[in-house]
């Protein structure tokens, strides 16, 4: 059973700084692009980050210069740097892997952000 978990999220005051991490665990014997999801109170999930499995990566206007998505293929991981949070960046964050040919999500980790 293939499974993605999220960790890293918390609370933090704006300007500060939160770097999310997103295992995948199980039989995996492919690993595709993967990602990062939000979703604020009352709004619909968007994207965040999208990186290739060759490193390509792509942001949402809002948040480049600020986060940076990398990943570790040797460890099944997937990160995202967060820096200079803004209040707005509040949200439930999202992992999303393309592993075994199929599209997974984690169960989601919570980021607030304090004026």
């Amino acid at each position: 059973q293939v499974q993605l978990v999220e960790s890293g999220g918390g609370s933090v005051q704006a300007g500060g700084s939160l770097r999310l991490s997103c295992a995948a665990s199980g039989t995996i014997f492919s690993i595709g692009a993967m990602g990062w999801y939000r979703q604020a109170p009352g709004k619909q999930r968007e994207l965040v980050a999208t990186i290739t499995s060759s490193g390509g990566t792509n942001y949402a206007d809002s948040v480049k210069g600020r986060f940076s998505i990398s990943r570790d293929n040797a460890k099944s991981t997937l990160y995202l740097q967060m820096n200079t949070l803004k209040p707005e960046d509040t949200a439930v964050y999202y992992c999303n892997g393309f592993l075994n040919l199929r599209v997974y999500w984690g169960q989601g980790t919570q980021v607030t952000v304090s004026s």
